[in-house]
């Protein structure tokens, strides 16, 4: 802040007088933000001089800088709506502009931001009003005296608060002296007593300040300083810059901390083997990571403000970040590299997610890989994590990084990319297919407290929901997935259970589920299924290689018929058997894929294998209380749970057939319609509405005696028609309060007879 002047300090008194009046007044002690608004009002009304206060000046800079791009929007919205003669008048317009600021999002952060400073800076200021006020007029002159003497304290506490402290403005000259004093060649008592100095002023005063060029390479260079406690507290100088200054001001921070970390990876100040592991308690080390968490943390924040501000900033943000992660250690790639630490801290990459989010920045981070950073896309992955849990993190970041970056044209365009151990290029398809074989050659890796082997970070399950994510988007499933080259990849552990091949596969049957995932994603799509059934040239010739549906179908009826000896007795065998056959009903639930499947004779086998399954869950005897032990009885029951749920997947299978009218004669065929029927009724009953597929099969039933009957057997048409009735008398909002009763048609009810005498009363009939 500008020069403090002695107007300043009576503005000040007179405040803090009044304050603390209305303080005692109420039942807290701590100020309001509305009872400063108040004062503020009163002292501009009667103080002439109010807006030359150097202290007014910096509150109205604080407000526009946080509020005038929040104003600046309500004002072209208010101004096109009065243009369209919605608003009229000069004051209705500035009402409502007031109205919807207030009501911003920012007009309550600031709110809250100058309540928490107010509440620390007054309660300090109250209790050493009167001790200070005559060091405080001569300032001026007793700054170095001051300085020396640790007047200026350091009130940073141990937690992260950015506000828990007691601020003191300052004046050019005096910044320009901690510059001066912050120099690494002065001797450390002067570094320290200018680093408490800077602690206790505000943010904003320092990063506007004209030195605060010089300041900012002082303290980058000081982040690297020997004694642990100084290097903390320029950090926790950072961490209170970044949660409590503007966008335009944190952003020169950032760069200076991201710079300062790529200068200590390229001075080998870091150089630590990947093989030797990581102690997270050695003190550099934890304070290398304090200082990529840091960064990390201002990423994840920085997009939900770089939108308000001109361009530039935010590339200045994104090239300094890829520069950092682009530096390859020396002499060997087998030491940690800047990638390393931040994938250690965010292991799923969403700092990368969000910076793709929003098409403002993801075209600059997008054409920076480009142009200047490509080695990050390209660089050298490793798939034997056998070794330390850092290999693995590693692993995961760069997988979660290139799947989101392959989510975008922009990105796919990177490819192909070369590397430096291989003579031949990668190309988008080289990539996916190493994406799907991910999934069933899995690397082990250490089950320890840092990587706990869970769904969510096991490879296979990454590699399924990037490729869940591909079949999602249009763009980047046509272009990276629908290829004969990447189906083949999908189906290899399929055509190997098929042939009797030897495989290799850590997890079979976990694999053979997020393929048939995948698969059935695939299929539900139009030009996925044409792919399936045709492959990728629809007019190669038949002598050609199966193309996918039937590789499909014929593995789904070995599994129906219990002929995949490798599965023989596994738990999951139900699951894996409900997920091809679901695969298989996205195909038969069209005419095309129908068709293609006729021949298999699929329906039979679903059948078969629901008249075996039901025969046996006939069979199951009861479970008596006390019979058995109690553990016995819950593995009863969860084998119980299991044969109940196959019975319901190959009824919901047959009765898909009936999507279509000759499917629906396949269904006939079978002798399982009423079955069908009575299951899609009683799943109907339970979830209280009709789906759409359900909606579209009973119309098909509709249309054939076999299946009019059906549904009439079944209760559903008497359900439809009694539900159809309480709508129509009572309305749909009155069902859901009260159920009405039947309304009988024969005898007339009494209330119609008194209506009757009336109108004969009043001889209207």
């Amino acid at each position: 802040m500008s020069h403090f002047t002695s107007e300043d300090e009576a503005l000040l008194q007179s405040m803090l007088r009044q304050l603390l009046q209305s303080v005692k007044e109420k039942i807290t002690g701590a100020p309001s933000v509305e009872c400063a608004e108040e004062i503020l009002l009163h002292l501009e009304e009667t103080d002439e001089n109010f807006h030359n206060y150097e202290f007014v000046k910096y509150l109205r800079q604080y407000i526009n800088n946080t509020l005038g791009s929040v104003i600046e929007e309500e004002t072209e919205k208010c101004t096109s709506a009065q243009n369209q003669g919605e608003v009229s008048g000069y004051d209705t317009l500035v009402q409502r502009v007031t109205k919807k600021t207030r009501e911003s999002k920012e007009y309550r952060e600031m709110m809250l931001a100058l309540k928490n400073v107010m509440m620390v800076v007054v309660e300090s200021l109250i209790n050493k009003f009167e001790e200070d006020r005559m060091h405080n007029k001569e300032l001026d002159s007793k700054t170095y005296k001051e300085c020396q003497s640790g007047y200026y304290t350091d009130n940073c506490s141990d937690s992260d608060s950015s506000f828990n402290q007691s601020y003191t403005f300052m004046n050019q000259e005096q910044l320009q002296l901690l510059a001066e004093r912050l120099d690494p060649i002065q001797p450390k008592e002067v570094r320290q007593e200018a680093l408490q100095t800077l602690c206790s002023a505000p943010p904003s005063d320092i990063l506007n300040s004209e030195s605060w060029p010089s300041l900012r390479k002082h303290l980058t260079m000081s982040l690297s300083d020997p004694d642990a406690t100084f290097s903390e507290k320029i950090l926790r100088f950072y961490a209170k810059t970044f949660s409590s200054s503007p966008f335009n001001m944190t952003r020169e921070v950032y760069t200076s901390l991201a710079k300062h970390l790529e200068l200590c990876f390229l001075s080998g100040e870091y150089y630590l083997p990947i093989s030797a592991g990581l102690d997270v308690s050695n003190t550099d080390i934890n304070h290398l990571l304090k200082k990529v968490r840091l960064l990390n943390e201002y990423q994840k924040e920085a997009p939900s403000f770089w939108i308000r501000h001109p361009e530039k900033y935010m590339e200045e943000i994104v090239e300094c970040t890829l520069s950092l992660l682009s530096v390859k250690c020396e002499p060997s790639p087998e030491f940690l590299s800047p990638v390393y630490f931040l994938a250690l801290l965010d292991i799923k990459a969403v700092w990368f997610k969000k910076w793709t989010h929003a098409y403002y920045s993801r075209t600059v981070v997008l054409r920076l890989l480009e142009k200047k950073y490509k080695s990050l896309v390209s660089e050298k992955q490793k798939f034997s994590y056998t070794g330390p849990d850092l290999q693995y993190i590693y692993f995961v970041h760069s997988l979660c990084l290139l799947g989101r970056l392959l989510i975008y044209k922009q990105g796919r365009n990177l490819f192909p990319v070369q590397l430096k151990n291989r003579k031949d290029r990668v190309s988008l398809s080289d990539l996916l297919i190493l994406f799907t074989e991910l999934i069933y050659y899995s690397p082990s890796y250490p089950k320890t407290a840092l990587t706990v082997q869970t769904d969510n970070y096991s490879p296979a399950s990454l590699v399924t929901e990037i490729l869940q994510v591909f079949c999602d988007q249009m763009g980047s499933a046509a272009e990276c997935l629908y290829t004969d080259a990447v189906i083949d990849a999908l189906l290899h552990p399929v055509q190997s259970l098929l042939s009797g091949t030897e495989m290799h596969i850590n997890c079979l049957e976990t694999t053979l589920i997020h393929v048939a995932d995948i698969l059935a994603r695939i299929a539900a799509v139009e030009d996925g299924l044409s792919l399936l059934l045709y492959g990728g040239n629809e007019n190669s010739s038949k002598e050609d290689s199966p193309t996918a549906v039937h590789v499909i179908v014929e593995f789904t009826k070995n599994l129906l018929h219990d002929d995949i000896s490798l599965l023989s007795g596994s738990e999951l065998l139900p699951v894996v058997k409900g997920a091809f056959i679901f695969v298989c009903r996205q195909m038969y639930r069209t005419y095309e894929g129908l068709q293609v499947l006729i021949p298999y004779g699929l329906h039979e086998s679903i059948a078969e294998a629901w008249k075996k399954t039901s025969l046996l869950s006939e069979r199951i005897p009861t479970p008596v209380t006390g019979a058995n032990s109690p553990s016995s009885i819950s593995q009863e029951s969860k084998h119980i749970n299991v044969i109940l749920a196959w019975v319901s997947t190959l009824l919901d299978a047959l009765l898909n057939f009936s999507a279509t009218p000759k499917g629906l004669f396949l269904l006939h065929s079978t002798g399982t319609m009423n079955d069908c029927v009575t299951f899609m009724f009683s799943s109907i009953s339970k979830k209280k509405q009709v789906k759409f597929g359900n909606g579209v099969i009973v119309t098909q039933m509709a249309t054939t005696p076999t299946g009019a009957v059906a549904l009439q057997s079944s209760g559903f048409i008497k359900a439809l028609v009694t539900e159809l009735w309480a709508l129509l008398e009572c309305g749909k909002d009155d069902v859901r309060i009260t159920q009405p009763r039947y309304t009988p048609v024969d005898p007339i009810d009494q209330s119609c007879q008194k209506v009757r005498s009336y109108l004969r009363e009043e001889r209207i009939i």
